[in-house]
């Protein structure tokens, strides 16, 4: 009797010490993938950043062209009346 308690103890202990060594492995993948979660966010997070920095980029852009267009216009109607001005000029 004594021997089928110590075989008993034997298998107990193994099975225990099975299912602390899955329980420290779910542990460790529940950390990698805590992980990678985070690393995924980080990415995510800076293409967004990306994303914005190139349309901020990009109105920055548009409204410089539309400033060009303008000053070119307010240039060619200057040009325009110049020469009225100087045939109004007499010495």
């Amino acid at each position: 009797e004594r021997g089928k308690r110590e075989q008993h103890l034997g298998r107990l202990l193994a099975m225990t010490g099975n299912m602390m060594l899955q329980t420290m492995q779910k542990k460790i993948l529940l950390a990698i993938l805590a992980a990678l979660l985070a690393i995924a966010g980080a990415v995510g997070y800076q293409r967004h950043e990306a994303a914005k920095a190139a349309l901020e980029r990009q109105r920055e852009y548009e409204q410089f062209r539309q400033q060009v267009e303008k000053d070119k216009k307010k240039h060619s109607s200057a040009a325009v009346n110049e020469g009225k001005t100087w045939q109004k000029y007499i010495p």
